[in-house]
């Protein structure tokens, strides 16, 4: 059974950092795309990032670029969402999810999110 656990949230300051995880169970990280999305209230999902664990290629939204970036750790078998400079407008509800490269259409796999509280 494929689990994906998203942690690492909570509140932080405008201008400080979090570091998201993803823990994955049931697949390995360095055969799957592994992607950040968020949902803040009122607004539409939205793509942040993701890691092509094949190969290493990185995607980072233009939205964050410059800010987020993303990792993993194969030997965890986790998936990082490092978050510097951090903004109210990027609170929201952050997820995980799993795709495999070049044959899944679109994510497949979906974990329970964890909540960003930005102050101020």
């Amino acid at each position: 059974e494929v689990q994906l656990q998203a942690s690492g949230g909570g509140l932080v300051q405008a201008g400080g950092s979090l570091r998201l995880s993803c823990a994955a169970s049931g697949l390995a990280v360095d055969d799957y795309g592994i992607g950040w999305f968020r949902q803040a209230p009122g607004k539409e999902r939205e793509g942040i990032s993701c890691i092509n664990g094949r190969d290493g290629e990185i995607y980072i939204a233009d939205s964050v670029e410059g800010r987020f970036t993303t990792s993993s750790d194969n030997a965890k078998n986790t998936v990082y969402l490092q978050m510097n400079s951090m903004t109210p407008e990027d609170a929201a509800v952050y997820y995980c999810s799993a795709k495999r490269p070049s044959l899944d259409p679109d994510f497949n796999f979906w974990g329970q999110g964890t909540q960003v509280t930005v102050s101020s």
